[in-house]
C-alpha cells in the first residue's frame, strides 16, 4: 500500500479509537499440523466442537414446519398456514432495540438517536448536490 493510504488508515483507526491501529501487522504464521491431519478436522470434532449446535436446532425447526404444513395441506388449510407461518419466520428474525449492541446504530435513521443515518446512506442534501453537479461542502473544486 502506498504511503497515503497507510496514513488514512491509521486516521480513519485512531478517529474510531481502534486499538489495531497502533499494533503493527503481525507476519502470517505457518500452520501448526500438517496439511493431511487439517484436511478433516470436522469429522474427528464432532458439531459441539465446531459451533454446531445451533444447526440442529435449526434442522429441528424445519422439519417440524413441514410436518405442520403436511397436516395443515391434508386440511386444506396450507395456503392460511404458509402465510402466517411466513409472518412468524419474520417476525422472529427481526431484532428489536433491546437486543442491539452497544452503540449499533438501526438501518432506519429514525429509530437512532439524533436520527443519525449509518454510513453510506445516500441523504436527500447528497442527491441534491449530485444531481445539479455541485461540489460536497469544504472540499476545493
Amino acid at each position: 500500500m502506498s504511503a497515503a493510504v497507510e496514513r488514512r488508515l491509521a486516521e480513519f483507526r485512531a478517529a474510531r479509537g481502534s486499538t489495531a491501529a497502533t499494533a503493527p501487522p503481525r507476519p502470517a504464521e505457518p500452520p501448526a499440523e500438517p496439511p493431511a491431519a487439517a484436511a478433516a478436522p470436522e469429522a474427528a470434532e464432532g458439531p459441539q466442537a465446531r459451533g454446531g449446535a445451533a444447526a440442529p436446532a435449526w434442522a429441528l425447526k424445519v422439519l417440524l414446519w413441514g410436518a405442520l404444513l403436511a397436516l395443515a395441506a391434508g386440511l386444506g388449510l396450507a395456503l392460511p398456514f404458509g402465510l402466517l407461518s411466513g409472518l412468524y419466520w419474520m417476525h422472529a428474525a427481526t431484532r428489536g432495540p433491546a437486543e442491539r449492541r452497544r452503540g449499533e446504530l438501526s438501518a432506519y435513521s429514525v429509530f437512532n438517536p439524533g436520527c443519525a443515518a449509518i454510513p453510506g446512506t445516500l441523504t436527500a442534501a447528497q442527491l441534491e448536490r449530485e444531481l445539479f453537479y455541485r461540489p460536497a461542502a469544504g472540499s476545493a473544486g
